[in-house]
Parts: C-alpha cells; structure tokens; sequence
C-alpha cells in the first residue's frame, strides 16, 4: 500500500515534467514543410556557374506569405521555402541535381518576438530532421535583420 500511494502522485508528476520538458525543447522548433513545391513559387536562381558550389535556389511562399509579399506586411503562418539543389551540367543543360538543404522562415510574432517574428530552420539533403542550433538560428536573423525594412526577407515577388 505504501508503494502504490507514492506511485501515482509520482508518476503524474513525472509525466507532466516530460511533457513541460517536451513542450521547451520543441517551443521554437519548426516542422519540415511537408508539401511546399506545391506551394506558390516565388521565383529561381542558378548560382555559381561552371563552379564547385552550382546550385539552383529555388523560393516557395504559402498564402499567407504571398500576402506579406503583396501587402508588405507578413502575418503570422507566413511560411517561405527556400530549396537548395545541385546544379549538373550535361551536353550543354545544366540540371537539378541532388538537395542540398531546404531552409524554412515561419512568422509567428508571439513565439519568435526576439527574431523580429520570425523562426528559422534549416534541413539537410533529403532528412526532414531539423538542424540548426540557436547560435546558427541566430546568425540567421543576424542576416536578415539588413531586410528589416522589407520584413526581414530578402526575395521578392517578380511585377
């Protein structure tokens, strides 16, 4: 009997640790942006040419950032998608090759306040694991504070 009056009480304390742990550790954490080239394209770059680092860059925007970039003004759910891929050359045609990484800009004013409303994320190649820590999360702000002006973003929509 004494065994089973501390269990509970431990057990529920335990599991409410775990999820107050659970909840802090994935607070500023962004998911993989299941679906996004179905997304509005923004627009496309080919950089480096003929050079080690040839890539395509490729931005996608949700609806809610396709307002921010119409309006200027981003609301909150603004998602921007920025899909870094290899670029190869062959006979003449340079082609998408394999994924670098696929970087992702959520606004959400309430949750990122400290980054000017904006959360960062970067995943690697193909993963959907997120991999930035706070020091590169913050050297991503660090750059985009140069676009505050434009909301912190540095591409916008082609007239």
């Amino acid at each position: 009997m004494h065994r089973m009056r501390w269990g509970v009480p431990f057990a529920v304390g335990a599991a409410v640790l775990m999820t107050a742990a659970f909840r802090a550790g994935t607070r500023d954490s962004i998911p993989y942006p299941d679906g996004y080239r179905q997304w509005r394209h923004v627009k496309s770059a080919l950089t480096g040419l003929g050079g080690a680092d040839q890539s395509f860059h490729h931005i996608y925007a949700n609806e809610q950032a396709i307002t921010g970039y119409t309006t200027g003004k981003f609301p909150d759910g603004a998602v921007i998608v920025f899909d870094k891929l290899t670029g190869t050359a062959a006979n003449g045609t340079i082609n998408e090759g394999a994924r670098r990484l696929v970087d992702v800009m959520l606004r959400d004013s309430a949750r990122f306040r400290n980054s000017g409303g904006w959360g960062y994320e970067e995943f690697v190649g193909d993963t959907r694991t997120p991999s930035l820590d706070d020091t590169r999360r913050t050297a991503c702000h660090t750059c985009h504070t140069q676009k505050q002006a434009q909301g912190f973003v540095f591409s916008a929509l082609r007239p």
